[in-house]
């Protein structure tokens, strides 16, 4: 690292500028932004989805898609990086400045070894080899099982928690004096988000590196950061060091920010049901036979082993755990998209076993459960319009198309969308929006059970807690029953009556959430507890009589 006085910025930004183009709702990604980022220290860049944070790590990197027009400087080493010939800010970009990535499946090569790609670093940069022991070297410092094999193996071989410390290697195998960590633990689990945040902050302690981390997760700042910085359409509205922008904000925007982020805090004891249960789960589970190789021996993961639980109509359960705890797997299998190997799954009313139904008996009950999917990009068709997405199901089962149009403009309603948006296609609408579009959908064709599969984890918080908001009015408007998959447990102690913890495939834990969220008695339901990040910086607010 080039020696350089404590004092002097690592980067200095001044009158920072993205333009989009003219028939874009604003004018500018980034507007005249000041910021400077010091070696040593990290700088968390907060804001919502389009507040423009990720352009600005783009446009240090060099890396604004080609239409777009960057003006300003970005200073660093003395020379500007706006406008620099492609060629110098490729021996920078690497070399100096390192980035992880926000999706690490899309980052990463799916049909390349893992230690290839993170060899491709040296080979770019015309560092001469072996490489090898370097890259078991970095794989290892980053807590990665058997590194020397894992080298060989496929991205899709690794989970995603493995595929984002792969990114981080990557980012730091050439010891650059700057890293941009942009997302790096959206949508990962509690104790992987937990682990993968020590890393970045261990491998900046040792490497004395500044890093700018971009997030829209107060508690990752809470967690990681030394300094703070709030964007909100293109413009930096705050900055400061973190606890006094957390404990005392002076800026309108971050205090609703702030009122947006999920605290773990206990709900009220949940109402007595009496009755049969609206849907019963009995003893499912689901194995999986997998190979790492064409030549390996196969092996057998239970995915869900021995899961029993009951819903009542009106009530919320939330399902946490883990990613590849078989949270996920044992939705699907009760909405029937996937096949279990055995169990009971019964919905009242019905006295047959749904997981015996051929699909022709299970047609005409399947509207009774619908299911709203995780990510709002990848589960809306976007060749479809809005109106074809929704009313998709209602078609199916013979409405009308002009009965189908009336309750689709009654749906969007419902879910506080213009019904006049039906016409247009999903990449009109954020990632919200689009999660209110799935929700409409799920609702079209009056549902006892909706199955909720992480609705919320890749929402900024405010857009998460409209989205929260909403699900609870409808449950209480519509008498639903929910199904909540979630990993992160203050949404959970919001949203849900009862709770049940699942690990490894089984469930370990539950009870109402009060109890199972405040006096845990197993040790992994206070591991997921105790990696909730941040949860120190904000307060919960117990109930009266819990003794917490």
């Amino acid at each position: 690292m080039n020696a350089r006085a404590v004092a002097d910025p690592l980067v200095a930004i001044e009158k920072l500028t993205v333009r989009l183009p003219v028939d874009s709702d604003r004018a500018h990604a980034v507007d005249e932004i000041d910021l400077d980022i010091a070696p040593g220290r990290i700088l968390c860049l907060v804001g919502e989805s389009g507040s423009g944070k990720s352009m600005t790590a783009h446009a240090i990197m060099g890396l604004v898609p080609r239409p777009l027009i960057c003006s300003g400087t970005i200073r660093y080493d003395g020379q500007n990086l706006v406008g620099l010939p492609a060629d110098r800010h490729r021996a920078i970009r690497g070399r100096r400045i390192g980035m992880i990535f926000q999706e690490p499946m899309a980052a990463l090569n799916p049909v390349m070894r893992i230690g290839r790609q993170i060899e491709e670093v040296f080979r770019f940069h015309g560092i001469p080899g072996p490489h090898d022991e370097r890259i078991v070297g970095l794989l290892a410092d980053m807590g990665l099982p058997e590194p020397a094999v894992l080298r060989h193996a496929f991205p899709f071989h690794l989970s995603g928690g493995q595929r984002q410390r792969v990114m981080i290697a990557m980012a730091l195998a050439l010891d650059p004096e700057l890293l941009i960590a942009d997302e790096p633990t959206t949508a990962l689990d509690v104790t992987t988000q937990k682990q993968i945040l020590a890393l970045i902050k261990k491998a900046q302690a040792e490497r004395g590196m500044g890093v700018l981390m971009i997030t829209h997760d107060f508690g990752v700042v809470a967690e990681i950061g030394d300094e703070v910085a709030v964007m909100r359409q293109g413009r930096i509205v705050e900055r400061g060091p973190v606890k006094q922008v957390l404990g005392s904000p002076r800026h309108e925007y971050t205090r609703t920010l702030l009122e947006a982020v999920p605290r773990l805090e206990p709900r009220g004891a949940a109402p007595d049901r009496d009755g049969a249960p609206l849907l019963s789960v009995r003893g499912v589970v689901k194995t999986y036979s997998t190979r790492a190789g064409m030549f390996a021996p196969r092996r057998t993961v239970e995915a869900v082993r021995d899961a029993s639980f009951t819903l009542a109509r009106g009530g919320t359960l939330g399902i946490v755990g883990e990613s590849g705890s078989g949270k996920s797997t044992l939705a699907r299998i009760i909405v029937r998209l996937l096949t279990a190997d055995g169990g009971d799954v019964r919905l009242e009313g019905v006295e047959r076993n749904l997981l015996d139904l051929a699909s022709r008996d299970l047609a005409p009950l399947r509207r009774r459960v619908q299911m709203v999917f995780q990510d709002p990009f990848a589960s809306l068709n976007p060749r479809r319009t809005v109106f074809e997405i929704v009313a998709q199901g209602l078609l199916a089962h013979g409405v009308p198309r002009e009965r189908a149009r009336d309750r689709v403009a009654e749906l969007l309603r419902l879910v506080a969308l213009d019904p006049a948006s039906a016409s247009r296609y999903p990449n009109a609408f954020s990632g919200g929006q689009r999660q209110r579009i799935g929700i409409a959908r799920a609702l079209a064709l009056e549902p006892d059970v909706l199955v909720a599969d992480e609705p919320v984890s890749a929402l900024d918080v405010s857009i998460q807690a409209r989205v929260l908001d909403l699900l609870a009015g409808l449950q209480k408007r519509l008498s639903l029953g929910m199904l909540f998959i979630t990993h992160d447990l203050r949404v959970a102690s919001q949203v849900c009556d009862h709770v049940a913890v699942m690990q490894r495939g089984r469930i370990v834990e539950m009870g109402p959430s009060a109890d199972v969220l405040f006096n845990p008695r197993q040790d992994y339901t206070k591991l997921l507890i105790d990696s909730i990040p941040g949860r120190g910086a904000f307060a919960t607010r117990p109930a009266a009589g819990t003794g917490h």
